[in-house]
């Protein structure tokens, strides 16, 4: 096991590519696995970054897809893990589910596996790619490196420093996500 930027976990986000930019990229970086994490792998707005579509289109380039987003999502169904609209991605985290996740890319990534994760961010300072998993993946000395709006791969702490500006906290950062949510109440039981 190196720990070298081989051997790292990528993440990407469509944005306004085109399809065939993304598929490009993931060629570029030696991606075998495009890891959804996005809680609803569906785009009215890029049709083909929808699950069906990846679905078919991946095996022929000799990748794999494989959805995450029910564990790794950043909409998780879990109302506790909801602050004022907003996604708490300390309590998400926290929950079997994520963990079950972090799990399965630490494997991948132990086994030398080339794995990339899609959400629909561009930049990844805007995205639970980089505020949550990559973060997660970081502390467990797991390499990350974001393939950027410009299509380069950028270290991890360079994105962090660039989404938190330089500074460091005393008690560290808590992320949420940029958007409110109508959450959902859990049926009584």
């Amino acid at each position: 096991m190196q720990d070298s930027p081989d051997t790292a976990v990528y993440t990407i986000g469509y944005g306004q590519r085109r399809g065939a930019d993304v598929i490009d990229l993931l060629q570029r970086y030696g991606i075998q696995y495009l890891v959804d994490v996005r809680s609803t792998p569906y785009s009215r707005f890029r049709p083909e970054f929808s699950r069906p579509a990846l679905e078919k289109a991946l095996p022929a380039l000799g990748v794999r897809y494989v959805f995450m987003g029910d564990l790794l999502g950043g909409r998780p169904s879990d109302p506790t893990c909801y602050r004022d609209g907003k996604v708490d991605y300390t309590a998400l985290s926290r929950t079997p589910a994520y963990q079950h996740g972090i799990q399965r890319l630490k494997k991948a990534w132990m086994q030398g596996l080339r794995v990339c994760l899609l959400c629909s961010e561009a930049r990844p300072e805007d995205c639970h790619r980089t505020k949550l998993i990559g973060q997660s993946l970081a502390e467990q000395g797991i390499p990350v490196r974001h393939i950027d709006a410009d299509g380069s791969a950028v270290d991890h702490d360079l994105v962090m420093r660039r989404l938190t500006g330089g500074q460091q906290s005393l008690f560290g950062v808590a992320f949420t996500s940029r958007k409110r949510y109508q959450v959902k109440e859990s049926d009584p039981e």
